[in-house]
C-alpha cells in the first residue's frame, strides 16, 4: 500500500504543471535519425535533471557516446522492490513542411490540443510523470515503495545508446528493481461505445535485416542468368506478399475474449481479424499483433543503367510474436530462397509478461478510479520500447501512459507521423492517474 492519499483526492494537484511541462520537452528538439548526427539527449537530459533537483530529488547522468544522455534517479521510500519508470527523450525526426503547426514550437491549439513532435510518443509520458512526481515531493507525499525514475537516449533506434548501455554498463543503477513501467499503453480506445484502457504487456520480437544477393557483373545489354538483382528483387517480393497465419498469444487471447463480450462472439483465430477492427483506428496497431510481420523497406543496387551489379541489398522490416520466433525466421528463409544473406541490423526478443499480480491490479484500480465505468484489457504492441532492454535484468514488464483519449482520434497514426499532438485533458488525466499509481505502486 502506498500513502494515505491514495484513496482520496489529494491535497495537491499533479496535473498542475503537464502542460507546460510537455511544451518545453517538446521545444527541445532530441531529433534521432540513427546515426548520431542529431542534437543527442543532453540539453534535455540536464533540464530533466533540473526539474527533479528542484524537488530535491538526485539524478545521475549517464552516457555511452557524447550527447546520447540518460537519466537516472532514486525516489520513494523503503517498503518493497524498487519499481522501475521508464520514458525516452529521443524522438523521431520531423519535416516541418509536412505540419499545419512547426513540430517543435509546443503548440497549444483552441480545439485543445498540445501539438509537437514527441507528443505521443513519449515526451507526454515523461511530463506527466514529472508532473506526478514533482507534486509529490514539493507535498511531502512520498510513495512508500522506491522508484527508480529513468528517462533515456536512442530509444528509437534501439536504444543501444540508451537502455542497453545502463543495462549493460551500468546494471547496478537498476538491478534491484523487480518490476518496470513505461511506454506505451494505458491509452483508451472505443469498442461500441465502451471505453476500453488497453495496457501493454506484450512486445514482439525486432528483426531488421538487410538481405545481400551477389551474382555475376557484366554488361547490361547482354544475358546474364546471374544477376544479382533479379535474384533479389524475386526474394523481396516474396517476403512482401506474404500472408501471415493468425497466431495468438495470451495477452492476445484475454484482449480478444474482452472485445467479444462487447460484441457478443466468442474469439477465435478465424474471427480475430474482424474483433480488432472494433478497435476502430487502434485496429491499425494490433491488426499487426495477431500475426508475424515483414515489410520491405529499403533497396539499393548499381552505378549505371547499363551495368549490372555485383551485389544488390535490401532491408526488411520483421515482427514476431512471442514464442513464434522459430516459425518466423523459418519461413523468411524459404521465402529468400538459396543465395539470399541475411544479416541483422537490429535483433532483439519478444516479451510477454503475465497479466496478473498486484502491480496490475494497481494500475486498473488507478485507471478506474479516474474513469469507473471504462473497462481494462492487455494488449501486446506492435513496435518496440526500452522495455525489451529492462527485461535482461528480470523485471516483469508492463506499459502504462494513461490517456483518456476522444473516440475519433485515430491515435495511433499519431506515433511517427504528421501533424503529432495530445489532447490537453488527456495529459491531465494521465498526470491524476499516474499519481494515484505512485500512491498505491
Amino acid at each position: 500500500m502506498g500513502d494515505e492519499r491514495s484513496s482520496e483526492t489529494p491535497a495537491y494537484d499533479p496535473a498542475a504543471e503537464v502542460v507546460d511541462l510537455c511544451r518545453d520537452l517538446i521545444r527541445m528538439d532530441t531529433s534521432n535519425y540513427g546515426d548520431h548526427s542529431g542534437p543527442g539527449e543532453r540539453k534535455a537530459a540536464e533540464h530533466v535533471a533540473t526539474l527533479l533537483d528542484e524537488v530535491g530529488i538526485e539524478s545521475q547522468l549517464v552516457e555511452g557516446t557524447p550527447g546520447r544522455t540518460s537519466l537516472v534517479a532514486r525516489w520513494g521510500g523503503s517498503t518493497g522492490d524498487p519499481l522501475l519508470l521508464h520514458g525516452h527523450l529521443d524522438v523521431v525526426p520531423a519535416e516541418a513542411s509536412d505540419w499545419q503547426v512547426d513540430p517543435f514550437s509546443g503548440e497549444v491549439t483552441d480545439d485543445g490540443y498540445l501539438w509537437g513532435r514527441g507528443a505521443v510518443d513519449m515526451k507526454d509520458f515523461d511530463a506527466m510523470l514529472l508532473s506526478a512526481v514533482r507534486a509529490r515531493a514539493r507535498a511531502g507525499a512520498v510513495p512508500e515503495r522506491p522508484m527508480v525514475l529513468c528517462f533515456t537516449a536512442d530509444e528509437e533506434a534501439g536504444g543501444h545508446h540508451g537502455a542497453e548501455v545502463l543495462v549493460n554498463d551500468h546494471p547496478d543503477l537498476l538491478a534491484d528493481c523487480t518490476e518496470a513501467v513505461g511506454e506505451v499503453g494505458g491509452f483508451s480506445a472505443t469498442v461500441r461505445g465502451q471505453r476500453v484502457y488497453l495496457i501493454e504487456a506484450a512486445e514482439k520480437g525486432m528483426a531488421w535485416m538487410r538481405l545481400t544477393a551477389r551474382g555475376r557483373a557484366g554488361h547490361g545489354s547482354m544475358i546474364n542468368r546471374e544477376n544479382a538483382v533479379t535474384e533479389l528483387a524475386a526474394a523481396v517480393g516474396r517476403i512482401g506478399a506474404h500472408q501471415w497465419p493468425v497466431r495468438l498469444t495470451p495477452t492476445m487471447e484475454v484482449l480478444l475474449a474482452s472485445i467479444g463480450q462487447l460484441a457478443g462472439v466468442d474469439p477465435t483465430p478465424e474471427n480475430a481479424d474482424a474483433l480488432v477492427e472494433e478497435l476502430g483506428g487502434t485496429a491499425r496497431m494490433l491488426s499487426a499483433v495477431i500475426r508475424n510481420t515483414t515489410n520491405p523497406t529499403m533497396l539499393g543496387a548499381g552505378y549505371k543503367v547499363n551495368v549490372i551489379p555485383t551485389e544488390a541489398t535490401a532491408h526488411v522490416d520483421g515482427r514476431f510474436l512471442p514464442g513464434h520466433e522459430e516459425e518466423f525466421f523459418e519461413t523468411l528463409r524459404e521465402l529468400c530462397g538459396p543465395g539470399i544473406e541475411i544479416d541483422f541490423v537490429s535483433h532483439q526478443q519478444p516479451w510477454e509478461t503475465p497479466y496478473d499480480g498486484a502491480l496490475v491490479d494497481t494500475m486498473t484500480r488507478s485507471l478506474l478510479a479516474e474513469d469507473p465505468d471504462a473497462m481494462v484489457a492487455p494488449y501486446l504492441m506492435s513496435g518496440g520500447t526500452d522495455a525489451k532492454h529492462f527485461r535482461k535484468l528480470g523485471m516483469r514488464s508492463y506499459g502504462f501512459a494513461p490517456l483518456r483519449l476522444p473516440d475519433d482520434l485515430d491515435f495511433m497514426s499519431l506515433f511517427h507521423g504528421v501533424d503529432e499532438r495530445v489532447p490537453v485533458d488527456a495529459l491531465q488525466f494521465g498526470a491524476r492517474v499516474l499519481d494515484r499509481f505512485l500512491g498505491e505502486a
